[in-house]
């Protein structure tokens, strides 16, 4: 149950917030002046202060100022029999939550303690939403192998020019992991990465997708809408899967890349776009250009620069780094039951066949954190690892 603290001088005006705040089920301690509720805060974590503002030994207000020094971000309701625009204004400046005047209303009061903790509810959830955003944002590639240290280092020569840059590599290698990082070292990091999976978007509306479209363009254009390319204007756009794009659509955005301008569909007004483009597949294009399956002049165009991800098959010594980052990752995350994996357990994980790579290793590290024994063996990866066993 929430803690709250009231501080007052009035052991009448205690006593009734505690009746009023027990009945509404808050755990509720009190001390008679400034001192010895700073004392009462050294010794056990509170949710609330309700502090009075005219205390002898110590000052309502300079309490509130000792309060919010501390790091517990205490949300402090002032109140007083004494209280006028001036100290209310004093107060809120100081940095107190709310102010409420004696003799007060049970009904306010308990209104301005609810919203309190509301408030507080609120700043603990966008603390952890800041906390989840700010590992988003990092990206990091994981590893220790040659390859991974070799694609480190090209990203790092790549980041700081405009140049177009082709990621290739199998499902779940850590293809947008490349292309992210490539986009956070660069002059555009703070400019909008904006990613487009084209394998996921039917073709006939891959081109409303990527260039927008006019209002009555089609039946279902009821307004106008800017497309991807717009929308990372002066940033990153991530073509993942391109290989999966229609023949039509990779003919406009060849003139995109040529022109730097797209259409709208269903437009005829040139649009200037400042956009670095990079793009990734799983499939061998060259092969697709064979088929006449993709064009030859558009590789051309975004393979200015090559990446190749390897396989998880291809670095099998970032295994045990990788396992530790997706236990932590999962524990935090999700509040699984951190867990040992035996060196016996490890091995095994090596052994594996990692059709899935990355993706499917994250998949199976969680499947164990779950199913498996209070330290993970060898015989769990081999019961757990293959999904047809689970």
């Amino acid at each position: 149950m929430p803690e709250v603290l009231i501080i007052d001088d009035e052991r009448s005006i205690r006593s009734a917030l505690r009746e009023m705040l027990e009945y509404e089920k808050f755990n509720v301690d009190d001390a008679e002046d400034g001192k010895a509720g700073l004392e009462q805060l050294n010794k056990k974590k509170y949710d609330l202060v309700l502090c009075d503002i005219k205390m002898p030994k110590m000052d309502g207000l300079e309490v509130l100022e000792k309060i919010l020094e501390r790091e517990d971000d205490i949300p402090v309701i002032m109140i007083s029999g004494h209280g006028n625009i001036e100290t209310a204004v004093e107060a809120l400046k100081k940095g107190a939550y709310d102010f409420i005047e004696k003799p007060f209303d049970l009904n306010r009061i308990l209104v301005s303690v609810r919203n309190a903790f509301d408030r507080t509810t609120l700043v603990e959830e966008t603390k952890v939403l800041k906390k989840k955003i700010s590992k988003s944002k990092g990206f990091d590639i994981i590893g220790e192998s040659k390859a991974i240290a070799e694609i480190r280092e090209m990203i790092a020569k790549v980041a700081p020019s405009d140049a177009r840059v082709l990621i290739t590599g199998g499902n779940g290698s850590g293809k947008e992991l490349v292309a992210r990082q490539i986009h956070q070292q660069s002059a555009r990091a703070e400019a909008p990465f904006v990613e487009v999976n084209c394998a996921a978007i039917p073709s006939e509306l891959i081109e409303s997708e990527l260039f927008g479209h006019e209002k009555g363009a089609f039946t279902s254009a009821i307004k106008q809408r800017k497309g991807k390319f717009e929308q990372a204007d002066g940033g990153t756009l991530f073509l993942d899967e391109i290989g999966d794009m229609s023949l039509s659509a990779q003919a406009k955005v060849l003139r995109a890349l040529q022109e730097n301008r797209i259409n709208r569909v269903g437009g005829d007004k040139d649009i200037t776009v400042n956009v670095r483009v990079l793009a990734a597949t799983n499939k061998d294009l060259r092969k697709e250009i064979n088929e006449g399956k993709f064009r030859e002049d558009l590789f051309h165009r975004l393979s200015v620069i090559l990446i190749h991800v390897p396989s998880l098959n291809e670095r099998k010594d970032d295994i045990p780094v990788l396992t530790e980052y997706f236990v932590d990752q999962l524990v935090e995350e999700q509040g699984l039951l951190k867990k040992t994996f035996t060196p016996e357990a490890i091995k095994a994980l090596q052994e594996v066949n990692w059709t899935g790579n990355i993706r499917e290793l994250r998949n199976i590290i969680e499947r164990l954190l779950i199913l498996g024994g209070k330290e993970v063996s060898a015989s769990d990866v081999k019961t757990y690892a293959n999904p047809a066993a689970v």
